[in-house]
């Protein structure tokens, strides 16, 4: 990874500049005190409806923790659109929208161990036009391969999340993915690869150059667990901090995530990292 990218972003006394390209959705939530087998139906304990998609999240997530945020992305003209940007408007990301169709919907199963079944209908997210951000860009996979490709090549320093996995023909600065996503896309100049409550380790060059574990908590939702890691560690070495430092903060930061309900509602602020990391 070229430093000198990262240091451009860094100026004293200013936060660092992230562009989010990426997706938008509601998220509908069903409790459950288990997760059902497949053809069985069962009795859940609530609903709750939460602002998300993996876009929306971590642009949520490094607005939290500091950063100065646009998201691009899209919703639909239908009424579920400004509750799907709720989180957004309140962390004061700055939006860069199209309106097209529904909005993107998520269905969410939570299990009372924190475990998750999710299934996404896309909506206005498969509808996201190819942009040419600057600076430093952070993209998932909930929107197109060509949307993604386009941002990789403006950006200045490129991050991605490979999540929903899938392959594509790109080398970013960072890759962040989890180990069964690490089987799909395994290149980047940087590979963080999370292993759930084992932590997490970064590799530069196939090499080992930092691990960390994250802090005990009680399992609560694990939807945007990921979300929280992957905007934390992205915002941190735009920050210069050392890379154990950098995993480390990110690995709390989604298990804070995990301890809450939501995902945009479990999502830290920068005084939680340094209350549960005592620094």
């Amino acid at each position: 990874m070229d430093t000198s990218v990262l240091g451009a972003h860094t100026l004293v006394g200013m936060p660092v500049a992230l562009t989010v390209v990426g997706s938008i959705n509601l998220d509908l939530v069903a409790r459950v005190e288990r997760l059902p087998r497949a053809g069985e139906t069962i009795s859940g304990s609530a609903f709750e409806r939460f602002p998300g998609g993996k876009g929306a999240n971590q642009a949520v997530a490094a607005a939290r923790l500091g950063a100065s945020v646009r998201l691009v992305g899209a919703v639909g003209t239908d009424p579920l659109a400004e509750e799907a940007l709720a989180g957004l408007r309140g962390a004061g990301v700055d939006l860069e929208l199209d309106r097209v169709g529904s909005t993107g919907i998520a269905l969410i199963i939570v299990a009372a161990d924190g475990e998750n079944q999710i299934v996404v209908i896309p909506g206005a997210n498969a509808a996201v036009r190819p942009v040419s951000p600057q600076g430093a860009v952070l993209c998932q996979l909930e929107v197109s391969n060509e949307v993604v490709l386009a941002a990789s090549r403006s950006a200045d320093f490129f991050a991605l999340n490979a999540a929903p996995a899938r392959p594509i023909d790109l080398v970013p600065d960072l890759l962040i993915v989890n180990r069964l996503e690490h089987e799909v896309v395994s290149r980047g100049k940087l590979v963080a690869v999370t292993y759930g409550e084992e932590g997490a380790a970064l590799f530069e060059d196939g090499v080992e150059v930092a691990r960390a574990t994250p802090p005990q908590v009680e399992a609560v939702d694990g939807t945007a667990a990921g979300d929280a890691f992957a905007a934390c560690l992205v915002v941190s070495l735009l920050e210069e901090r050392p890379r154990d430092e950098a995993l480390r903060r990110a690995c709390a930061a989604g298990a804070l995530a995990a301890s809450q309900l939501g995902a945009q509602p479990s999502l830290p602020a920068a005084r939680d990292l340094h209350a549960i990391l005592g620094t």
